[in-house]
Formats: C-alpha cells, structure tokens, sequence
C-alpha cells in the first residue's frame, strides 16, 4: 500500500489544478522560500481530516481557498484528493485503489468523498485506523510536529507512542466500552426506578387480579346456569308457542267460514230489511197522520173543556176576590192596633233601660277607683319591702368593701416605697442607653446612605446591561440577516464567476478557443465580456446582437486563422471571429432624422460601453441596429421607412428589413450581457455586507468588553454591597438591641410612673370610698327604720280598700243582671213590630194583585166563550179524517206483519252467527295475545343473554351443559351466585391483565436488569481485557521503541546513547514519556540541553525509530531536517533509503543532500505572483546510468 498520487485544486496558493504523483522510494519537493511547497503537506493532512485551520496555518478554513491575485479572481471552493494503492487490500475496502476526497466552498458547506461516494470523516478515520496514516499519527511529520516532541511536556508525547503501539484503536474501544458501560448503568438505575414503582402495583394488583378471578368463576357459573334455564325456556316456550299456533289456525279457519256465512245472510236479510222498511215507513207516514189527526181531536176537544173550565174558574175567583178582600182588610186593621200595644211598650222600657244603665256607671267609676288604690297600695309596699332587703344586703356589702379597702390602703403603702427604689434605679440606667443607641444609630444611617447609593449605581449598570443585551440580540439577529444575504450574494457572486470562468451559455467551440486565451494573447475575448449595457437595454442590445454575442474577437486575422486551425484540427466545431484590423463600422442613413422619431431610444451602438479601441467593432455590430422604446412605434418607423431598418425593442422584439418580425418569451434567464453587471453588483453587495459584518462583529465585541466591565462593575459592587448588608445587619441588631434595651428602659420608668400615679390616685379612690361607705351604711340605716313604719301604715289602708271594692263588686253585678233582663224583654217587643211590619207589607201587596187579577178575569171569560164555539166546527172535521185513516193502517199492518215475521228469522240466524264470529274472534285475540307473550318471554331472555354474555340461541346451544337440577333450583343457585359476586364488591377484571402486564414488564425489567448486570460485568471484563492487552502491548512495543531509538540514535550521531523514560508512580497507559539523550562525548541529559541541531536529530532518530518498527504506508516530511548541518543530513538522508523498503517517503526539502537522496523531484514555484505551479524530474534513469 502506498500513496499513488495527489490531486489539488483551489486549495491555497494552488490556483490550478495540479497532480503529484508518487512512486515508491523518495520523492522530494522542492522549491524557494514562499513558493507554496508546504501546503502540500496541509493538502495531505486536511484531506485526512484536520479540522483545525491554525494547524493548517490560517485563521479560519475559508483561508485555505485560494483567495487570488492582482490577476486571478478568487475561487469559490478548495478539492483536495490523495489516491492509495490498496493491492495488498491492507484497507479493508474490496477496492485496488482508495481515492479519499474533500471539498469546501466559500459558503461554509464541505463534503468528504471517498472512491467518489459521499461519507463522513468517521468512515474515513476508521478505514485508516492502525496503518499510521492520518492526521495524528506519525506519517505527516511537519517542523510543528517535531517542535512538539522537542518541546512538549512528556505527556504530551503520549499520541505518538500509542499510534506507534497500535493501542490508538484499543484506547477507542475503551472509551466506547466505557461510554456504554456508562449508558447501562444510567439505564439500569432507570430501570431500578421503575421496578420500584413497578413492585409497588403488583401486591395491589395481584389482590385484585385473584378477586377478579373468583368472580370470573361466578360469572362463567352463572353463565352456564343462565344459559341452560334460557335453552329449557326457550324449547318450552316453543313447544308452547307451536300448540297455540295449531290451535290459531283452526280458529281462523273457523272464524272465516262464520264470516263468510254471516256476510250470506246479510245479504239476504238486507233485501228483506229494504222492503220491510218501505213498508214500515208507508205505514209510519199513516200512523203518524192518524196520530196527528186525534191529536188535534184531543187538543181540540181539551181546549173547548179548557176554555169552558177557565170560564167556571173565572167566575169562582171573581167570588174568591171579593171575600178575599174582605179579609185582607180586616188582617191590616188588626196588625196595626198589635203594632201600636207593642210601640207603647218599646218607650217604657227604653226610659228603663237608661235609668239603669247610669246608676252602673257611677257604680263602675267607683269600682275603678278603689281598684286603682288598690293596685297603687300593694306596689308601694312591694317597693318599701324591696327598699328594705335591697338596704340590708347593701350594708353588708359596704362593710365587706370597707375591710376588703382597708387591706388595700395597706398594700398601697408598701408598693409606693418599692416604686421609689425603682425609679433612682432606672433613671441611673437610661443614660447610658441612650448614649450607645445613638452611637449605633449613626453607624447605621452611615452605611445605609452607603448601600443606597451602591443600589443606585447597579440600577444604572443594569439598565446599561439590558440595553447592552438588547443591542446585542438586534446586532445578533442582524448579524444572521447579514451573513444569510452575504452567504447567498457570495454563493451566487461564486456562481456566476465560475460560469465565467467555464464560459457556461457559450457553445463548445467557444469554451475550447477560450481555453487557449492564457497561452495566446492575441485572442481578446467574447462580445459578451468586451462591452458593457445598462440593465434597461440589456435585452435589446443582446437581441440584437444575436449569435454574435458569442463572436470571438481577436487582435488580428492570423490570430483567428490559427483558432479555425485549431477548431479544424481538434473537431471541436466552428466559432466566428471578429478580428480588430478587419472590422470597420457601417452607418445609417438618415440617422438624424430617425433619431427623433417618436419612441426611438438611439442606435444599439451609442448605448453601449467599451474601450475605445472597439468602437469600429460596436459599430459594425449595432451601428444599423435602432432601439426603440416598445413594439408599437417600432412598427410605426418600419412602415414610415418601408421596412429598410433594423428595428429592436426594449423588451425584445426584433422587426428586420424586408418586414419579418421575431419576439415571445426566452425560454431561459442566460443573459450574457447582464451576467458581467450582476457580478460588480454583487462584489459591491458582498463587500457591503462583509463590512457589515466586520462592523457588527467589533460593535459586538465592544457591547461584549463593555457588558464584561460592567458585569465586573457589579460583581464588585455586589461584593461591597454583601459586606455593607453584612455591615447593616450587624449594626441594625445593635441599634435594634440598644434602642430596644432604651424603650424598655423607658418603658419601665413610665409603668413605674404610672403605676406610681396608679397607687396614688387608687389610695384617695379607696380613701374617698371608705368615708362613703361608713356615711351609705348609716344613710341605710335610717331609712331601713322609716320604711318599716311606713309599711305598717300602707298594709292597714290596703285591708280598708278591699272591703269596699267587695261591696262596689256585688252592687254592680246586680244592675247588670237587671240589664239583661230588661234587653231580653225589649227583643221580644221589637221582634213583634218587625213581624207586623212584615205582615202589613205583604197583605198591601197581595190586596193590589187581587183587585188587578179580578179586572182581567172579566175579559177573559168573553174571549174564551168565543174560542169554544170555533172549536166544535174543528172537531166535526177532524173525526171524519181519523175514520179514514184507521182503515188504510189495518190493510197495511196485515202486509207489514207478514215481513216481520221473515224478517225475525233473518235477524236471529245473523245475531247466531256473529255471535259466532266473536267468540271465534276472542279466541283468535287470546291465542294471538298468548304467542305475543310467549315471543316477549323469548326475546326478553335472548335479549339478556345478548346483553349479559353476547350469545345468541345457537351460541347458547353451543354451551350447553348436562345438569341434573331442574329450573328451579338452577334459579335458586342464580340467586346465590349474584348473592356471592355482590359480597365481592366493586371487581376490577382488567386486574387479570393489568397483573399479567405488570408481572410480565416486572419479570422482563427484571430480566433486563439482570442483562444489564450482566453486560456491565461484561463491559468492565472487556475494559479490563483492553487495560490489560494496551498494557501489555504497549510495554512490549515501548521497549522494542527504545531498544530501536538507541540504534538509530547512534547510527545518524555516529555514537552516543538514547533512552526513553516512562514517568514514575504513574499509569503505563497515561504516563508521559521523556526522551533522555547522551550524544558521543557529552554526558547523558535531558532533551531541553542539547544545542538545536542535536535536538532535531534526537527527535528525527525518534521518528525513525518508530517507522522502523511499525512502518506506515508512507510518510511525508516537512523540512524536518532543516536545523541539521551537511554531514547530518547526509546521515539522515541515508538512513532514509534504509526505511524506503517498507515506507513511500515524500519530502519536502531545501537541503541538497536531501534531493541527493531523492528518487523524484516536484519543484514547486510561482511564476505567476502568488500561484503556486509545478515542475516535475525523473531522477531514476539518471541514477541507473550512472550505476
């Protein structure tokens, strides 16, 4: 395996596309100071993955693209690809070749290719693993590298070592062991976590799922209980229901032949029924007349014996009035001599009744008078009585107040001196509180005006801070805005150079004449790149330029004769060529007058920008071309000028001579002419933007130092402020204790005073007291004796009262009861007026009723007489027609009885038959009601066998089981089973599965845990294992390095002594390692004291030391041997040719003998400034000649 070339393209100072190729043996680049020989070796290590732009000698990865020159521009990318020979498939890829490749564009994006497919930096990192090859290990050695191992702490060694002893990719595993052991443990406490909560739902859940499981027993008992009674009801019930079916169809059989019957015979009783009923109503008519005939007889015959009655009554009343007025006149004369009698009577007793009715009022007035002294006498003695008891408990208690202050007055006194001690006490006290509260005060006050002002000062920082951090989010966000667009304009500005560049929208041939352009000067470029349009006439003047937009110009014929030569000889098509001696421009005429026509904008020449040198060659492309400003007066002028212009428009349209006309829409944005503008436009927004950028970013990183000063500020001040809080609350709590320890001091010395003012003014209270008790219990005293007396008094007065009120009682009593008597008797009286009065009323009325009545008696007797006599001629009519009629009747009621009797039979045979029919009819109702019942029954059952199990009969005929219980037992046992599944309560039967669930996710946690266990005694058994395999590999391998550094170290010093020390009490796996050397004569020492020259090849014997006992594919060096003198070099380069055998050496160099020793030398210069070309020599066949 070796390298077989390099491919680079864009990448620093290699502009161009440049190939290395590489054999085995030594190949050696070479070239001055400058020329670009080191970016060879930053090529080879960023396509193996260097992420770091400051390894690669650059500030930020856009710096390795090449960023051009004075003459080139830019590129928009950098491709670096190295191609490995893999015939030995020592890479474990089935390929005989390995190209790994990576890309960057100036937009940040990147991409690692290998064998020309996508990948990541992983992959390749892991294709390279233990063959020495990559960015740290041991095959690019740079001046850096070697500074390191020179230089760097003896940790830091360690890289090297451990890509040497192969432990690189065992350290890898072991930190991937160590990663998972780590993810295991974190999963198994997170799986500890939830089988704790886990352990706590299967107790409850297992209780559950067992008394789920009995009711499960219940239910599938009672299920199979209810499934047999449903099967024998349902059979039962069928049988039933196929008995009653019979039974229906005979009945309905029955009930049809008796309605078809009954319909017979109401047919036939309908016909005689019709002509009985024309016979009844011939008759009826008859009848009626006859009836009417001897109604009218009768009516006639009883209004003449009416008539003569009322006569004879008329007559008998006329007597009846006259001596019923006889009557009337005496009852009134008796009822008023009654009513006077009464009247007489009524006075009397009224002149009675007042007589009396006052003599009880006087008796009434005094009654309430002696009553009134009564009740006032007995109160007043009840108050003397009360006055009495209230004055003997009052002297009692006043003599026990009087002790009670006696007692008091004593105490008094002796509180009185105690106060006096207190306040001489207190007084000496205040004094020198109050000094130290004021003292505490003050420092106080002092460091509070502090902590304001310190509070003040961070309120204004922080408001700065918000407004910092507010302009730093909107410099931010503008930041992101700016980058975006830069990103977008830079993409496209890239774009569009590249397209430039590739000359993309020109035809084959074009690109292929354009590519000779560096090598021939005399060819001067496309039409397109010569002139320049403002945007408005871009379209006119590139329609009207046509196909020679893509027209070559070169300075002369024999310029353009050897492209067609070209172009001939490579088959790469035609091209047009425009050569500068051979153009002359052609005008127009009348160009004057053209030029103010309406809508002309000018001839396509003057609207153009060139060098002056073409402007025979604008002129002679559109000198005839007339740009106007739309179709319309394009068409115009073409008419006016009988189509002899060239006419375009702005937006396109193209009218030629002759009358043709072309325009529409393009089919494509390729706007050659407008690409050249696009891009100044978007250098300038690019740069604007960039400058932008590099604003925002220093006015961010000003925001950033100002917003750090003052967050320090605040940190100092917060601080200060935390010691000062500490400070307040120090001497908050002495002033709070000193003017704590004051107030109650002064509290004290005023409870003193007052309670001193208290005993003073309580002693001449009790004082004052006790002289009004002895003075109350005397006053007491003597009014106790005057109530006594008194009472005396009011007790005889009360007898006297109530022996008179007793005889005013029965006084007035008895003219009460002369009262009653006297009223009852008057009742009487007046109830007899009234009736009188009733009396006379009524004869008045019936006397003037009788006298009317008569008059009109008189007048009806004559109107009645006349009436009768009418009568008697009515009635001789009338019985003539009666006679008649009788004899029609008899005739027709012998033809009607005939008919009824027929009639009579019909009737009865029909009322037998429907007779029939209903009770055939209810029987058919009772059958049918007794089938309904029985399909309810059904239905009812199959319903709750649907609902309760979801079985349907024949699901049920399925379960059916052999018992020998009959229905009622089996109902019995039901009752119990629901008895049973009731006394279990509220049953949860998702437990069964939620237990199994839970015991299931127990069990396989568990089993989890377990393997989790497990894998992490597996992962610290391979940690282990690892530990041990890179303990022991590495000691072997570090021994066989040094063993190998102390050869090699005195071959290149010609004698000598080299070592290598581990670190001591330090991990074989960690610890540094220190490179001890004793070149001849001198005395052994540590690196850090040998000269500079000795330093170099230490670290170059090193170096070989390693590659001799791991070899890598190749190694590329970077002026490694740059501090070694002549004959040093010399040894180093022949040691070279030793390790050639295993190793492709690639070296970058300035030492002659370096290139002596080379197989292949790649001189790297720059002609042009700043590009980086190369120059290749085969050395080999010399060298062969000469052997």
């Amino acid at each position: 395996m070796y390298l077989k070339s390099l491919e680079v393209h864009g990448f620093k100072s290699f502009a161009n596309k440049l190939l290395f190729e590489f054999h085995n043996g030594i190949t050696a680049i070479v070239g001055p100071n400058g020329s670009g020989k080191s970016n060879v070796a930053d090529a080879v290590r960023w396509v193996l993955g260097e992420q770091s732009a400051k390894q690669l000698r650059g500030a930020k990865m856009e710096d390795i693209i090449f960023a051009g020159t004075e003459l080139r521009k830019p590129l928009g990318y950098a491709y670096v690809a190295i191609t490995i020979s893999n015939e030995d498939h020592k890479l474990n890829v089935p390929y005989e070749e390995v190209t790994i490749a990576r890309r960057v564009y100036r937009s940040g994006e990147s991409e690692y290719l290998l064998n020309g497919a996508s990948c990541r930096l992983r992959d390749i990192q892991e294709l390279l693993f233990d063959t020495g090859i990559g960015k740290e290990g041991y095959s690019i050695i740079g001046q850096g590298q070697i500074d390191k191992i020179l230089s760097g702490k003896p940790e830091e060694r360690r890289e090297l070592f451990d890509e040497a002893a192969g432990i690189v990719k065992f350290k890898k595993r072991k930190a991937a062991a160590e990663k998972n052991l780590a993810e295991e443990q974190q999963n198994m406490i997170r799986i500890e976590d939830i089988l704790s909560e886990l352990e706590k739902q299967v107790g409850p859940l297992e209780k559950q799922s067992e008394k789920a499981h009995e009711y499960l027993i219940y239910r599938d008992e009672l299920r199979n209980l209810d499934v047999n009674i449903f099967l024998m009801e349902y059979d039962q019930i069928h049988t039933e229901m196929e008995d009653v079916s019979k039974k229906q169809d005979i009945a309905s059989g029955d009930l049809e032949q008796a309605k078809k019957d009954f319909e017979e015979t109401k047919a036939e009783y309908a016909q005689v029924e019709e002509v009985l009923e024309k016979h009844s109503q011939s008759l009826e008519g008859h009848k009626e007349r006859l009836t009417n005939s001897r109604v009218s007889l009768n009516e006639q015959e009883g209004n003449v014996r009416v008539l003569q009655e009322q006569i004879r009554s008329a007559s008998q009343n006329e007597e009846h009035y006259k001596e019923r007025l006889e009557n009337l006149q005496k009852s009134m004369d008796q009822a008023g001599e009654e009513k006077a009698g009464y009247q007489e009577k009524q006075d009397a007793f009224d002149e009675r009744l007042a007589g009396i009715r006052k003599e009880q009022d006087e008796m009434k007035e005094l009654l309430t008078q002696t009553s009134g002294q009564i009740a006032s006498t007995e109160k007043e003695i009840a108050d003397r009585n009360n006055d009495i008891l209230a004055a003997m408990s009052q002297t009692t208690e006043i003599k026990t107040e009087q002790q009670k202050y006696e007692t008091q007055l004593e105490q008094i006194n002796v509180k009185r001196a105690e106060m006096t001690q207190k306040v001489l006490k207190n007084k000496s006290e205040a004094a020198g509180l109050q000094e130290t509260m004021e003292q505490q005060k003050a420092i106080l006050s002092d460091i509070s005006d502090k902590i304001e002002g310190m509070d003040a000062n961070n309120a204004e920082i922080r408001n700065a801070l918000k407004r910092l951090s507010e302009r730093s989010q909107e410099l931010e966000k503008e930041h992101r805005d700016t980058q975006q667009k830069f990103h977008m304009a830079n993409s496209r500005l890239n774009s569009l150079k590249n397209m430039t560049e590739r000359y993309e929208g020109f035809g084959q041939s074009i690109r292929r004449v354009m590519e000779q352009k560096e090598h021939n000067p005399g060819i001067i470029g496309v039409v397109a790149d010569i002139i320049r349009v403002e945007k408005d006439y871009e379209i006119a003047i590139e329609t009207a330029l046509g196909g020679s937009i893509q027209n070559i110009v070169t300075d002369n014929e024999q310029t353009a004769k050897a492209m067609i030569a070209l172009l001939k000889k490579n088959r790469y098509g035609r091209a047009t060529f425009l050569p500068l001696t051979n153009i002359s421009g052609r005008g127009v005429n009348q160009a004057q007058n053209i030029l103010r026509e309406p809508g002309v904008v000018g001839f396509g020449s003057s609207l153009v920008h060139a060098d002056a040198k073409f402007d025979q060659l604008i002129e002679y492309l559109l000198g005839r071309f007339v740009v106007v400003d739309h179709i319309d007066n394009a068409i115009a002028l073409a008419r006016k000028y009988k189509h002899s212009l060239r006419i375009v428009t702005k937006e396109g349209e193209l009218l030629n001579p002759g009358g043709s006309m072309s325009g529409g829409a393009y089919k494509n944005n390729n706007n050659l002419l407008g690409r050249h503008r696009e891009m100044e436009n978007l250098e300038k927004e690019v740069e604007a933007q960039r400058e932008r950028m590099r604003g925002i970013l220093r006015e961010q990183e000003e925001g950033r130092k100002e917003a750090q000063e003052q967050q320090k500020a605040i940190e100092k001040n917060r601080s200060i402020r935390q010691e000062l809080i500490l400070q307040q609350n120090t001497a908050k709590i002495n002033y709070d204790r000193a003017r704590g320890d004051f107030l109650q001091n002064q509290n004290e010395l005023e409870q003193i005073r007052l309670d001193s003012q208290g005993i003073e003014s309580t002693k001449a209270e009790l004082q004052k007291q006790l002289d009004d008790l002895k003075a109350s219990i005397s006053d007491s005293e003597s009014r106790s004796k005057e109530n006594e007396t008194y009472l005396e008094q009011l007790n005889h007065r009360l007898e006297e009262l109530r022996e008179e009120e007793k005889e005013l009682t029965e006084k007035n009593n008895e003219y009460t009861l002369k009262i009653s008597t006297e009223i009852q008797s008057n009742e009487f009286v007046a109830q007899n007026i009234t009736r009188i009065n009733e009396t006379l009323k009524q004869l008045t009325s019936e006397l003037d009723g009788i006298q009317s009545d008569s008059r009109q008696a008189e007048d009806l007797m004559q109107e009645k007489q006349q009436e009768i006599e009418k009568a008697k001629q009515q009635i001789e009519d009338t019985a003539g027609e009666i006679a008649e009629l009788e004899e029609t009747i008899r005739q027709e009621t012998e033809q009607k009885d005939e008919l009824s009797r027929q009639h009579k039979d019909f009737i009865d045979k029909r009322e037998g038959l429907s007779d029939k029919i209903n009770e055939l009819d209810k029987e058919c109702f009772r059958l049918n009601n007794q089938k309904e019942k029985m399909e309810e029954r059904i239905n009812s059952r199959t319903t709750y066998m649907w609902e309760q199990y979801e079985l349907t009969y024949h699901g049920a005929e399925e379960l059916r089981t052999n018992t020998e219980l009959s229905m009622p037992q089996m109902k019995q046992e039901i009752s119990s089973l629901k008895s049973r599944i009731k006394a279990l309560g509220d049953v949860n039967v998702n437990a069964i599965e939620q237990y199994q669930d839970v015991l299931e996710r127990y069990t396989q946690l568990k089993t989890q845990h377990d393997d989790l266990i497990k894998a992490a005694g597996v992962l610290e058994g391979i940690i282990s294992e690892l530990d041990e395999s890179m303990r022991k590999q590495f000691a072997e391998q570090f021994a066989e390095i040094r063993e190998r550094f102390d050869k090699v170290f005195k071959e290149l010093f010609g004698g000598g002594r080299g070592t290598l020390e581990l670190l001591e009490e330090e991990d074989i796996l960690t610890a540094g390692i220190k490179i001890v050397a004793q070149p001849p004569g001198k005395k052994l020492q540590n690196m850090m004291q040998l000269s500079g020259g000795e330093k170099a090849l230490t670290a170059i014997a090193l170096l070989f030391a390693i590659q001799s006992l791991k070899p890598s594919p190749f190694c590329l060096l970077d002026e490694i041997e740059a501090a070694l003198d002549d004959s040093n070099v010399d040894r180093y380069a022949q040691y070279l040719h030793k390790l050639t055998k295993d190793t492709q050496f690639i070296v970058i160099t300035h030492r002659r003998g370096t290139m002596n020793a080379a197989d292949i030398l790649y001189g790297i210069t720059m002609q042009e400034k700043g590009v980086s070309t190369l120059v290749s020599v085969n050395l080999l066949d010399e060298k062969d000649v000469v052997n």
